[in-house]
This record gives structure tokens, sequence and C-alpha cells, in this order.
């Protein structure tokens, strides 16, 4: 079973073997998981199968802490069903919701998790371990271009936001 000190898992190890096996836990059924999930559109079978071999599912209950400001971040995560909520020094930011993604940003650079994210409601997520990140990045080109606009268009907002508070002082 996949454990980490971000997630509090939904179930305790042995319902969450269970759960993991009822909640489809074949190949198949995680792709057909990924397929819903807009970060993955237009990926051909073969790069969901990639991304499958390099992950894994995971519920975490409403109200679990996903991630915490300040930590090392060892896993990105995906959301696949659920909504979660982003808390940064400077303030909220845009709930997640599924498609949404978080914690690439301490696996890219090194440096400690930038935001604390909570589930609102129970989520689904798939994880991707530190390990795996860079492999999945090199076998799924398509998942690096996604990542990329997703950060880029990160920066723009707050680049937009830094310059309008600028503005009324």
């Amino acid at each position: 079973m996949w454990r980490s000190k971000d997630v509090s898992p939904l179930h305790g190890p042995e319902e969450a073997e269970q759960a993991n096996v009822a909640a489809g836990a074949s190949a198949d059924a995680r792709i057909n998981h990924l397929r819903r999930v807009p970060l993955f559109s237009g990926f051909s079978e073969r790069d969901l199968r990639q991304v499958i071999e390099t992950s894994k599912i995971v519920e975490a209950r409403a109200g679990a802490v996903l991630t915490t400001a300040g930590e090392p971040g060892d896993s990105f995560f995906v959301i696949i069903d659920g909504k979660a909520a982003v808390q940064t020094p400077v303030g909220v930011g845009d709930p997640l919701e599924p498609g949404d993604f978080f914690g690439e940003m301490s696996l890219l650079d090194g440096e400690p998790r930038s935001a604390t994210i909570t589930a609102k409601t129970a989520v689904r997520l798939l994880v991707v371990e530190r390990a795996h990140f860079w492999r999945l990045l090199d076998e799924a080109p398509g998942l690096t271009r996604q990542i990329l606009m997703v950060l880029s268009r990160r920066v723009r907002r707050l680049e937009q936001a830094a310059n309008a508070m600028l503005r009324w002082t």
C-alpha cells in the first residue's frame, strides 16, 4: 500500500487495500479514471499505461491535509475526483477540481511545498512519487507540455496579481 506523510488515507491499511481493489485497481479501470482527467486529454493508450505504471491511486477524506506549505515534497498529485482547497502564505488560491494537479514544483526544484492543500470533499488522487516523476516526464512528453502550460498560466496570474497590487499602492 502507498503511504505518504502528505496524505491521510481514507481507510486503514487493510480497508485501503480492499477499497483499492473494489475501486478498480486493475490497469483498465485506472485508465478509465485518467481518461476523465483533462490533464491527460489526448493521451494515447500507451501514454496512459505509462502513467498508470508509475503511479498509485489514493483516496483521502474531506478535511485531510494533502500537502503542507514549508514541508519537503516527495509526490506529485492529480485530482481524479473531488475538490481541494489551496492556502498559500499570501492567501487563498483557486480551489482545485478534477484534472487539476499540485506538488510538481517541489519535485521540479527541490524546494519545500509552496501551499497547504486540504481536501474539501473526499478525493481520489493519482500520486506519482519523486522516484518516478522524472521517468514519467521522459516517457510521456505530452504530460511535460501540459505541466509547463499550467505553470506558465500560474506565473502569469501571479504577475497580474502583483501588478494590480502595485497599482493600488
